[in-house]
């Protein structure tokens, strides 16, 4: 490894430090100022009417009513900083146990979504891309277009009712069969449960890469060297395989990485519909139960998600492309993003 990559990945690296204080100091704050009651929300009023003040006070101390938001943010910062996240409130468990069970289900989600997603619309926008104009490129942009307006929450529930109710052929939620132990439950019972999610969620990434991967494929289309290839009597999938894809594969895998980001939010919804106990289930519980640890654990994760996305696709560019390595020492740590074509 040279030095200008070490030195570009050093400041990446101290940059992303940065990112998770500003990310944590933002999000304690605005969950501070959330006008939701946690002994309200958690409790019942009509419970809390039959406490005694003993009774309410420990309460409050639990959830931490009263308490400065200043206070309360440097007490979790500390702990934060040697790796404890604190406890749940609502779990009474561990945050970092918490987020670790949440995610084997989420992650395996997000994964399975964001390789639907990538692999299909990178698919479909080079065949859109190739037959521009004919009845598949038309077919392709129309079905995007379409795709592209529809909430994440509403496909997930059309998905449901067509292939859960009308014909039964997936679950209608939850990550296992209902009554069945988590330890019982087969890889096949897992597949079938996260089918749809995964579907859903995998489709909403789709337009996107397609008609970013069509508007490239476009361009490389008429590029000189496709004209000079063709004059050689090079054509079809050789041409396109021997020297179209080449000016695609970067920017699809920065738009791809990049997409990470989308892809947690949109698991939001799509979990809340289906029922699916994972990461976003979670922190909408959490975030409906005032459980501030859960909640700005669950934050810090997504954060550094994402912040590794986006350092992964930066550090194929160097690793594909000489002139970014030269770019990344001259610009000291900067990455200046060459056009693949």
């Amino acid at each position: 490894m040279s030095k200008s990559t070490a030195g570009y990945i050093g400041k990446r690296l101290a940059r992303f430090w940065l990112y998770l204080a500003a990310v944590s100091v933002m999000a304690f704050f605005l969950v501070s100022l959330s006008p939701v009651d946690p002994l309200k929300s958690n409790v019942g009023q009509a419970a809390l009417g039959s406490m005694s003040q003993e009774q309410i006070k420990r309460l409050e101390a639990y959830w931490g009513v009263g308490i400065p938001a200043g206070r309360r943010f440097l007490n979790w910062l500390g702990g934060a900083v040697r790796g404890e996240l604190g406890v749940s409130l609502l779990y009474r468990r561990p945050v970092l146990d918490v987020i670790r069970e949440k995610a084997a289900s989420s992650l395996w989600l997000m994964a399975s979504a964001w390789a639907l997603s990538g692999g299909l619309g990178f698919l479909l926008g080079v065949i859109s891309g190739v037959k521009r104009g004919k009845w598949q490129d038309r077919l392709i942009t129309a079905w995007c277009m379409a795709a592209a307006g529809m909430p994440a929450f509403w496909l997930a529930m059309m998905l449901l009712m067509l292939l859960a109710v009308r014909f039964p052929i997936f679950p209608i939620g939850f990550s296992i069969p209902v009554g069945m132990a988590a330890a019982e439950a087969t890889l096949a019972d897992r597949l079938s449960h996260a089918f749809l999610p995964a579907l859903t969620l995998g489709l909403t990434g789709v337009p996107n890469m397609a008609m970013h991967t069509r508007s490239k494929m476009i361009e490389v289309m008429e590029s000189d060297y496709i004209c000079y290839a063709r004059a050689r009597g090079e054509q079809g999938w050789r041409l396109i395989r021997r020297h179209g894809l080449r000016g695609l594969l970067l920017p699809a895998i920065t738009l791809q990485f990049g997409s990470i980001s989308e892809m947690f939010g949109g698991s939001v919804l799509v979990e809340e519909v289906f029922s699916y106990p994972g990461l976003g289930q979670a922190a909408v519980t959490a975030g409906l139960g005032s459980d501030v640890p859960l909640l700005m654990g669950i934050t810090l994760i997504s954060a550094a998600l994402v912040f590794a996305g986006n350092f992964a696709a930066d550090l194929l560019y160097l690793a594909a492309d000489p002139r970014m390595r030269a770019d990344a020492g001259r610009k000291g740590g900067r990455l200046h993003v060459h056009d693949g074509s």
